[in-house]
């Protein structure tokens, strides 16, 4: 997949030791391509080294199933608008078991109709910290007895790190080339 962004783009011979080292520890990690953010943050080794493992543990070491984290990406790619972001997670979202409809809502800045209690509580908590910036003692205590602590503290360091991946996504304009129109009008 072709990826573009408004930085200069790398090129072999030209970068330092640093970034070289970078780009082989994202290439040969789980991701195993500079899709996403890590075409700008392989720009900036040092952000690169420490995103990179945040990034791998959000995404593949959390105490929660697939399809809830993904369901906290899709809900941050679409209230931050990150093209790429939800170019990339959309269809992970959909095989791990999230329902056309809730993507289809997420995408079209509606309120999704869950069937499921887990789901409506992970929504919950990425829009109300999204509009409010806190959460209340009522939605926290339900996001408590359905994860627990851990999972709950790692519900929201996702959220965090996927604010982080489409704000350095929309600032660099990075773009997947998919030949399909953007999911978010700019």
């Amino acid at each position: 997949m072709d990826i573009r962004s408004r930085l200069t783009p790398l090129q072999p011979g030209r970068m330092s030791a640093d970034q070289q080292r970078v780009l082989d520890d994202i290439l040969q990690g789980p991701r195993g391509n500079l899709d996403g953010p890590f075409l700008a943050w392989v720009h900036s080794p040092a952000l690169a080294d420490h995103a990179q493992r945040l990034g791998a543990f959000c995404r593949y070491g959390t105490a929660l199933e697939l399809r809830l984290s993904e369901l906290a990406i899709l809900t941050t790619a679409a209230w931050w608008r990150s093209q790429a972001e939800w170019q990339i997670h959309e269809p992970i979202a959909r095989s791990a078991g999230l329902a056309d409809s809730v993507i289809d809502a997420l995408r079209q800045q509606r309120t999704p109709v869950f069937e499921r209690s887990d789901e409506q509580c992970v929504y919950d908590i990425g829009k109300t910290l999204y509009d409010t910036r806190r959460i209340d003692d009522a939605l926290y205590q339900r996001g408590v007895e359905l994860f627990g602590e851990p999972a709950m503290v790692e519900l929201i360091g996702v959220f965090g790190y996927y604010a982080l991946v489409a704000m350095t996504l929309n600032v660099f304009e990075v773009r997947r080339d998919t030949g399909t129109e953007l999911p978010f009008a700019e």
